[in-house]
């Protein structure tokens, strides 16, 4: 039987000029198919299980951090309230990707509307964003905490503390729009098929049977404008406090104002060195099977929303005697 070419644009059926022999005719062309982890198929369940843990554990942390923060008054302050932003943010990118992947893990449930997709693609852009301008804010803190002690509470004062969590989500939520209007406006007459659990931007604009490199341009300008801006700015303020740190009078006292930065160091490394190795695999792997670059695209998702609540847990004694307390009281 004689296929039908057509190109998908938002769901409408447009011409195609292409040959026959070159399109496929899709059952709906409003959608596309997520693979999940194209080659490990039959193992899905299987790897649902780690995923799914690690869900669980980044809502449970996360959500914990939140309510240890809002009840306790002792930690009503610069650090803590950027804590909550990072742990709301962590919330979000989680959320904007397990349910559908675990979905398809589970369920085969492989199917996603093109507006879904591209809502999908939209909030994964923002929260990564955000959670690079959290870090950057949270590195502002420790630099004010450590160079300016006696300006901390004039300088990160409440309405400082708001006006920068909102820029940064402005950033976010502003740099990731032309995303899914780039993706909108070109026509899609080749496979529909996704070779991820969810929908990056550069995966579906593959996708299309047109001139793409403005999304790809774009893409380098936000990569530049977030993550080399962010790095810029963090390691700016980590030279000024080792600076300080070494003007201290003892190695006591430095190894202490240093341990304050334990936390943030951490969870830093945790956030950009898989983005890093991802970025090098991405573009030297070329030898590496697919399934190990998905994979690893979905731990630098979704690890940091993991670890983040657990390095404040464990490295913030006000965060874990408060939680200690807490489960104290309940089992008394």
């Amino acid at each position: 039987m004689q296929e039908t070419p057509f190109c998908l644009r938002v769901g409408h059926h447009l011409p195609c000029t292409m040959s026959d022999s070159n399109t496929t005719d899709f059952t709906n062309p409003s959608t596309f198919i997520l693979l999940g982890i194209p080659g490990l198929e039959t193992s899905h369940v299987w790897i649902s299980i780690p995923f799914c843990a690690m869900y669980a554990m980044a809502i449970l942390g996360n959500f914990t951090i939140v309510f240890i923060v809002k009840m306790e008054p002792s930690l009503h302050g610069p650090m803590y309230y950027f804590l909550c932003m990072l742990a709301v943010t962590d919330l979000g990118l989680s959320t904007s990707i397990l349910p559908k992947m675990l979905s398809i893990f589970w369920f085969n449930s492989r199917e996603i509307d093109f507006s879904a997709c591209l809502t999908q693609m939209y909030f994964i852009h923002c929260f990564s964003a955000l959670e690079s301008g959290v870090f950057t804010a949270m590195a502002l803190d420790r630099y004010v905490a450590i160079c300016h002690p006696l300006r901390y509470s004039t300088i990160l004062t409440n309405p400082i503390v708001a006006k920068i969590g909102l820029t940064m989500v402005l950033r976010g939520g502003m740099l990731a729009l032309p995303y899914p209007f780039l993706a909108r406006q070109w026509p899609y007459c080749r496979a529909n098929i996704i070779p991820q659990p969810y929908c990056a931007h550069i995966a579906v604009v593959n996708l299309a049977c047109a001139d793409t490199r403005v999304s790809s341009y774009y893409g380098l300008f936000v990569l530049f404008c977030v993550m080399g801006l962010d790095m810029f700015f963090i390691a700016m303020s980590y030279i000024q406090i080792l600076r300080a740190i070494f003007s201290l009078p003892t190695k006591d006292a430095r190894l202490k104002t240093f341990g304050t930065c334990g936390s943030h160091l951490c969870a830093i490394l945790a956030f950009y060195i898989p983005n890093l190795f991802f970025s090098l695999l991405h573009r030297f792997g070329q030898n590496v099977p697919l399934h190990f670059h998905v994979l690893i695209a979905n731990v630098y998702l979704l690890m940091p929303p993991m670890l983040n609540p657990i390095i404040y847990g464990v490295r913030t004694k006000q965060i874990w005697v408060r939680l200690l307390r807490i489960f104290t009281y309940e089992g008394v």
